[in-house]
Protein backbone atom coordinates (compact mmCIF):
# COMPACT_ATOMS: atom_id res chain seq x y z
CA UNK A 1 0.00 0.00 0.00
CA UNK A 2 1.17 3.26 -0.85
CA UNK A 3 0.90 5.97 1.60
CA UNK A 4 0.16 9.42 0.90
CA UNK A 5 1.51 12.21 3.02
CA UNK A 6 0.07 15.58 2.95
CA UNK A 7 0.08 18.70 5.11
CA UNK A 8 -1.84 21.14 6.84
CA UNK A 9 -2.39 23.21 9.72
CA UNK A 10 -5.54 25.10 11.97
CA UNK A 11 -4.40 28.07 10.03
CA UNK A 12 -4.30 26.90 6.21
CA UNK A 13 -6.83 23.62 5.71
CA UNK A 14 -6.93 22.31 2.72
CA UNK A 15 -11.03 21.47 2.28
CA UNK A 16 -10.35 19.13 -1.02
CA UNK A 17 -7.72 16.97 1.18
CA UNK A 18 -9.89 17.03 3.93
CA UNK A 19 -12.68 15.95 2.11
CA UNK A 20 -10.51 12.76 0.44
CA UNK A 21 -9.00 12.19 3.59
CA UNK A 22 -12.82 11.65 5.12
CA UNK A 23 -14.05 9.72 1.78
CA UNK A 24 -10.80 7.17 2.89
CA UNK A 25 -12.26 6.70 6.01
CA UNK A 26 -15.71 6.17 5.06
CA UNK A 27 -14.49 3.54 2.62
CA UNK A 28 -12.98 1.65 5.30
CA UNK A 29 -9.80 3.29 5.23
CA UNK A 30 -7.19 4.38 7.69
CA UNK A 31 -6.21 8.25 7.89
CA UNK A 32 -3.55 9.23 10.32
CA UNK A 33 -3.79 13.04 11.52
CA UNK A 34 -2.78 15.67 14.73
CA UNK A 35 -4.94 16.52 17.49
CA UNK A 36 -3.17 18.93 20.29
CA UNK A 37 -2.50 15.64 22.25
CA UNK A 38 -0.87 13.17 19.97
CA UNK A 39 -1.38 12.12 16.10
CA UNK A 40 -4.07 9.86 16.30
CA UNK A 41 -5.09 7.01 13.85
CA UNK A 42 -8.26 7.16 12.51
CA UNK A 43 -10.83 4.64 11.11
CA UNK A 44 -14.79 4.63 10.59
CA UNK A 45 -16.02 3.78 14.40
CA UNK A 46 -18.88 2.31 13.74
CA UNK A 47 -17.71 0.18 11.17
CA UNK A 48 -16.44 -3.17 12.37
CA UNK A 49 -13.60 -3.94 9.80
CA UNK A 50 -12.08 -0.66 10.39
CA UNK A 51 -11.41 -1.39 13.60
CA UNK A 52 -9.80 -4.20 12.47
CA UNK A 53 -7.66 -2.69 10.32
CA UNK A 54 -6.53 -0.19 12.87
CA UNK A 55 -5.85 -3.00 15.23
CA UNK A 56 -3.83 -4.68 12.63
CA UNK A 57 -1.94 -1.78 11.32
CA UNK A 58 -0.85 -0.90 15.01
CA UNK A 59 -0.11 -4.31 15.83
CA UNK A 60 -2.35 -4.17 18.95
CA UNK A 61 -4.55 -6.45 20.68
CA UNK A 62 -8.07 -6.46 19.77
CA UNK A 63 -9.12 -6.12 23.71
CA UNK A 64 -7.62 -2.69 24.24
CA UNK A 65 -10.64 -0.05 23.18
CA UNK A 66 -10.33 3.03 21.25
CA UNK A 67 -11.62 6.18 21.66
CA UNK A 68 -14.05 7.45 19.37
CA UNK A 69 -13.75 11.38 18.51
CA UNK A 70 -16.64 13.40 17.70
CA UNK A 71 -16.87 16.90 16.28
CA UNK A 72 -20.59 18.26 17.12
CA UNK A 73 -21.87 17.76 20.73
CA UNK A 74 -25.04 16.29 19.40
CA UNK A 75 -23.40 12.96 17.93
CA UNK A 76 -22.48 12.28 21.88
CA UNK A 77 -26.12 10.95 21.92
CA UNK A 78 -25.67 8.54 18.65
CA UNK A 79 -22.76 6.39 20.07
CA UNK A 80 -23.73 6.65 24.32
CA UNK A 81 -27.01 4.95 25.49
CA UNK A 82 -27.78 7.56 27.98
CA UNK A 83 -25.73 10.96 28.60
CA UNK A 84 -25.59 11.24 32.36
CA UNK A 85 -26.08 14.62 34.13
CA UNK A 86 -22.11 14.26 35.15
CA UNK A 87 -20.89 14.04 31.16
CA UNK A 88 -23.42 17.26 30.37
CA UNK A 89 -21.29 18.87 33.00
CA UNK A 90 -17.56 18.00 32.06
CA UNK A 91 -18.39 18.38 28.32
CA UNK A 92 -19.54 21.89 29.10
CA UNK A 93 -16.31 22.78 30.93
CA UNK A 94 -13.84 20.55 28.53
CA UNK A 95 -14.86 19.90 25.34
CA UNK A 96 -13.58 20.63 22.72
CA UNK A 97 -10.32 19.24 24.59
CA UNK A 98 -7.71 16.76 26.03
CA UNK A 99 -10.53 14.97 27.96
CA UNK A 100 -12.11 11.30 27.15
CA UNK A 101 -15.20 10.25 28.65
CA UNK A 102 -15.84 6.48 29.56
CA UNK A 103 -19.92 5.61 29.05
CA UNK A 104 -22.26 2.55 28.20
CA UNK A 105 -22.55 2.13 23.91
CA UNK A 106 -25.32 2.53 21.70
CA UNK A 107 -26.34 -0.54 19.88
CA UNK A 108 -24.63 1.25 16.89
CA UNK A 109 -21.03 1.13 18.20
CA UNK A 110 -19.61 -2.37 17.41
CA UNK A 111 -17.79 -4.50 19.64
CA UNK A 112 -15.12 -4.05 17.77
CA UNK A 113 -14.74 -0.71 18.53
CA UNK A 114 -15.08 -1.02 22.42
CA UNK A 115 -12.55 -4.38 22.81
CA UNK A 116 -15.85 -5.93 23.71
CA UNK A 117 -17.12 -3.89 26.42
CA UNK A 118 -20.55 -2.49 26.46
CA UNK A 119 -18.89 0.55 27.06
CA UNK A 120 -17.61 3.56 24.84
CA UNK A 121 -14.70 5.93 25.32
CA UNK A 122 -15.85 9.41 23.70
CA UNK A 123 -14.14 12.68 22.99
CA UNK A 124 -14.46 15.45 21.04
CA UNK A 125 -10.84 17.18 19.83
CA UNK A 126 -10.13 21.14 19.98
CA UNK A 127 -7.58 20.80 17.04
CA UNK A 128 -9.03 22.22 13.97
CA UNK A 129 -8.18 19.85 11.28
CA UNK A 130 -9.42 16.79 13.88
CA UNK A 131 -12.31 18.19 13.60
CA UNK A 132 -12.79 18.90 10.21
CA UNK A 133 -11.52 15.54 9.60
CA UNK A 134 -13.99 14.09 11.61
CA UNK A 135 -16.97 15.96 9.88
CA UNK A 136 -15.92 14.78 6.87
CA UNK A 137 -15.63 11.40 7.65
CA UNK A 138 -19.42 10.91 8.90
CA UNK A 139 -19.07 12.39 12.47
CA UNK A 140 -17.49 9.29 14.26
CA UNK A 141 -13.81 8.42 13.93
CA UNK A 142 -12.04 5.66 16.39
CA UNK A 143 -8.53 6.45 16.71
CA UNK A 144 -6.16 5.43 18.43
CA UNK A 145 -2.53 7.00 18.49
CA UNK A 146 -0.78 6.61 15.65
CA UNK A 147 2.07 4.70 16.70
CA UNK A 148 3.23 0.82 16.62
CA UNK A 149 1.62 -0.85 19.73
CA UNK A 150 3.74 -0.16 22.46
CA UNK A 151 6.16 2.74 20.90
CA UNK A 152 6.10 6.08 22.26
CA UNK A 153 3.06 7.87 20.65
CA UNK A 154 3.62 10.67 18.11
CA UNK A 155 3.84 14.49 18.71
CA UNK A 156 5.42 14.79 15.05
CA UNK A 157 4.26 13.30 11.85
CA UNK A 158 8.14 11.84 11.47
CA UNK A 159 7.35 9.30 13.51
CA UNK A 160 4.06 8.76 12.24
CA UNK A 161 5.20 7.99 8.90
CA UNK A 162 8.08 5.95 10.46
CA UNK A 163 6.11 3.87 12.20
CA UNK A 164 2.79 3.62 9.43
CA UNK A 165 4.33 4.27 5.73
CA UNK A 166 2.80 1.13 3.81
CA UNK A 167 0.44 0.18 6.29
CA UNK A 168 -2.66 2.74 6.21
CA UNK A 169 -3.66 5.42 3.13
CA UNK A 170 -2.78 8.86 4.00
CA UNK A 171 -1.30 10.84 6.55
CA UNK A 172 -1.92 14.76 7.21
CA UNK A 173 1.39 16.49 8.64
CA UNK A 174 -0.02 18.81 10.84
CA UNK A 175 3.22 19.72 12.49
CA UNK A 176 4.05 19.96 16.30
CA UNK A 177 1.27 18.43 18.92
CA UNK A 178 0.34 21.33 21.45
CA UNK A 179 0.21 18.83 24.98
CA UNK A 180 2.27 16.05 23.51
CA UNK A 181 0.48 13.53 26.40
CA UNK A 182 -2.52 11.50 25.52
CA UNK A 183 -6.20 12.61 26.77
CA UNK A 184 -7.19 12.12 30.23
CA UNK A 185 -9.85 9.15 30.61
CA UNK A 186 -12.59 9.24 33.40
CA UNK A 187 -15.12 6.51 33.56
CA UNK A 188 -18.74 7.87 34.52
CA UNK A 189 -20.18 4.14 34.54
CA UNK A 190 -19.73 3.90 37.94
CA UNK A 191 -21.21 5.77 40.86
CA UNK A 192 -18.80 8.14 41.86
CA UNK A 193 -16.16 8.97 38.33
CA UNK A 194 -13.04 7.18 37.97
CA UNK A 195 -10.27 8.69 36.06
CA UNK A 196 -8.56 5.83 34.04
CA UNK A 197 -5.51 7.51 32.65
CA UNK A 198 -4.24 10.64 33.61
CA UNK A 199 -3.82 13.69 31.54
CA UNK A 200 -3.83 17.45 31.18
CA UNK A 201 -7.28 17.43 32.66
CA UNK A 202 -6.12 16.93 36.14
CA UNK A 203 -7.88 15.75 39.33
CA UNK A 204 -8.23 19.08 40.77
CA UNK A 205 -9.64 20.43 37.74
CA UNK A 206 -12.05 17.69 37.33
CA UNK A 207 -13.15 18.09 40.83
CA UNK A 208 -13.92 21.15 40.40
CA UNK A 209 -16.85 20.45 38.01
CA UNK A 210 -18.03 17.22 39.80
CA UNK A 211 -16.71 17.55 43.36
CA UNK A 212 -15.81 14.52 43.94
CA UNK A 213 -13.13 11.93 41.45
CA UNK A 214 -11.25 8.87 42.39
CA UNK A 215 -8.75 7.05 40.92
CA UNK A 216 -7.41 3.76 39.39
CA UNK A 217 -5.86 1.75 41.71
CA UNK A 218 -2.91 0.93 38.57
CA UNK A 219 -2.62 4.34 37.17
CA UNK A 220 0.99 4.77 38.82
CA UNK A 221 1.42 0.83 39.28
CA UNK A 222 1.91 -2.37 37.54
CA UNK A 223 -1.88 -3.20 35.32
CA UNK A 224 -4.11 -5.67 36.50
CA UNK A 225 -4.55 -8.96 34.38
CA UNK A 226 -8.68 -7.62 33.75
CA UNK A 227 -9.81 -6.53 30.47
CA UNK A 228 -8.76 -2.63 30.55
CA UNK A 229 -11.69 -0.42 29.61
CA UNK A 230 -9.91 2.14 28.24
CA UNK A 231 -6.48 2.61 26.00
CA UNK A 232 -3.13 2.43 28.39
CA UNK A 233 -4.46 0.38 31.32
CA UNK A 234 -2.81 -2.89 29.77
CA UNK A 235 0.45 -4.19 27.65
CA UNK A 236 3.80 -2.15 28.17
CA UNK A 237 2.72 1.38 26.46
CA UNK A 238 4.93 4.52 25.45
CA UNK A 239 8.21 2.35 25.48
CA UNK A 240 11.29 2.79 23.29
CA UNK A 241 13.44 0.07 21.73
CA UNK A 242 16.57 0.73 24.57
CA UNK A 243 16.16 -0.69 28.07
CA UNK A 244 14.49 1.89 30.51
CA UNK A 245 14.86 2.45 34.22
CA UNK A 246 13.55 5.46 36.34
CA UNK A 247 15.84 6.32 39.19
CA UNK A 248 13.54 8.46 42.23
CA UNK A 249 15.73 9.82 45.15
CA UNK A 250 17.76 12.69 46.60
CA UNK A 251 19.22 15.02 43.19
CA UNK A 252 22.71 14.47 44.28
CA UNK A 253 22.35 10.81 44.84
CA UNK A 254 20.25 9.89 41.80
CA UNK A 255 23.12 11.82 39.48
CA UNK A 256 25.79 9.63 41.29
CA UNK A 257 23.98 6.42 40.75
CA UNK A 258 23.24 7.12 37.10
CA UNK A 259 26.63 7.99 36.30
CA UNK A 260 27.61 5.21 38.41
CA UNK A 261 25.56 2.42 36.37
CA UNK A 262 26.42 4.20 32.57
CA UNK A 263 30.05 4.11 33.07
CA UNK A 264 29.80 -0.17 34.26
CA UNK A 265 27.57 -0.44 30.67
CA UNK A 266 30.18 2.12 28.04
CA UNK A 267 32.85 -0.31 29.47
CA UNK A 268 30.28 -3.22 28.52
CA UNK A 269 30.57 -1.80 24.71
CA UNK A 270 26.74 -0.19 25.53
CA UNK A 271 25.39 2.95 24.39
CA UNK A 272 23.89 4.75 27.34
CA UNK A 273 21.60 7.55 27.28
CA UNK A 274 19.88 9.62 30.18
CA UNK A 275 16.78 12.07 30.68
CA UNK A 276 17.59 14.91 32.95
CA UNK A 277 16.32 18.74 33.00
CA UNK A 278 17.82 21.95 32.28
CA UNK A 279 18.89 21.87 35.75
CA UNK A 280 20.50 18.47 35.96
CA UNK A 281 21.36 17.28 32.21
CA UNK A 282 24.92 18.83 32.09
CA UNK A 283 26.03 16.43 35.16
CA UNK A 284 25.52 13.65 33.50
CA UNK A 285 28.34 11.50 31.22
CA UNK A 286 26.53 8.81 29.33
CA UNK A 287 26.42 8.98 25.82
CA UNK A 288 23.62 10.68 25.14
CA UNK A 289 22.20 13.09 27.68
CA UNK A 290 19.18 14.48 27.19
CA UNK A 291 16.61 17.73 28.59
CA UNK A 292 12.83 17.53 28.85
CA UNK A 293 13.45 21.26 30.00
CA UNK A 294 12.66 23.23 32.73
CA UNK A 295 11.88 21.25 35.87
CA UNK A 296 9.42 23.69 37.08
CA UNK A 297 7.51 23.34 33.36
CA UNK A 298 5.22 20.40 33.35
CA UNK A 299 3.69 21.51 30.26
CA UNK A 300 7.20 21.63 28.27
CA UNK A 301 8.42 17.99 29.95
CA UNK A 302 5.01 16.70 28.79
CA UNK A 303 5.69 18.01 24.75
CA UNK A 304 9.11 16.86 24.83
CA UNK A 305 8.97 13.18 26.67
CA UNK A 306 7.92 11.34 23.83
CA UNK A 307 9.61 12.90 21.29
CA UNK A 308 13.12 12.26 23.53
CA UNK A 309 11.88 8.62 23.61
CA UNK A 310 12.04 8.36 19.86
CA UNK A 311 14.97 10.21 19.53
CA UNK A 312 16.78 7.42 22.03
CA UNK A 313 16.06 5.06 19.56
CA UNK A 314 16.83 7.20 16.53
CA UNK A 315 20.70 7.25 17.82
CA UNK A 316 20.45 3.46 18.83
CA UNK A 317 20.64 4.16 22.87
CA UNK A 318 20.54 0.72 24.62
CA UNK A 319 20.11 1.79 28.49
CA UNK A 320 18.25 4.53 28.90
CA UNK A 321 17.99 6.04 32.65
CA UNK A 322 15.47 8.37 33.19
CA UNK A 323 14.95 10.98 36.48
CA UNK A 324 11.91 11.20 38.20
CA UNK A 325 9.34 13.41 38.10
CA UNK A 326 7.09 15.38 40.83
CA UNK A 327 3.40 13.75 40.72
CA UNK A 328 1.72 16.76 41.19
CA UNK A 329 -0.93 17.96 38.89
CA UNK A 330 0.04 16.67 35.01
CA UNK A 331 3.07 15.64 36.25
CA UNK A 332 0.87 12.81 37.26
CA UNK A 333 0.47 12.06 33.42
CA UNK A 334 4.43 12.26 32.57
CA UNK A 335 4.88 9.78 35.40
CA UNK A 336 1.99 7.23 34.22
CA UNK A 337 3.89 7.39 30.82
CA UNK A 338 7.46 7.03 32.14
CA UNK A 339 6.21 4.19 34.45
CA UNK A 340 4.65 2.23 31.42
CA UNK A 341 7.68 3.13 29.29
CA UNK A 342 10.13 1.44 31.78
CA UNK A 343 7.69 -1.90 32.64
CA UNK A 344 7.37 0.09 36.10
CA UNK A 345 10.82 -0.19 36.53
CA UNK A 346 12.00 1.94 39.08
CA UNK A 347 14.83 2.31 41.47
CA UNK A 348 15.30 4.09 44.96
CA UNK A 349 18.09 5.98 46.22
Amino acid sequence: METKLVRMDDEHIDTVLIQEAGNIIKEGGLVAFPTETVYGLGGDALNPRSSEKIYRAKGRPSDNPLIVHIAEMADLDAVVRDVPESAKKLAEAFWPGPLTMILYKSDIVPYETTGGLDTVAVRMPVHRVARELIRAAGGYVAAPSANRSGRPSPTVAKYVTEDMDGRIEMIIDGGDVEIGLESTIVDLTAEEPVILRPGYITKQMLEQILHEVGEDCTMMRDDSGQAPKAPGMKYRHYAPKGDLTIVAGDTKRVIEYINTQTLSYRTNNKKTGVIGTDASVSLYHADVCKSVGNPDDENMIARTLYRILREFDDEHVEIIYAESFDTSGIGQAIMNRLLKAAGHKVVHV
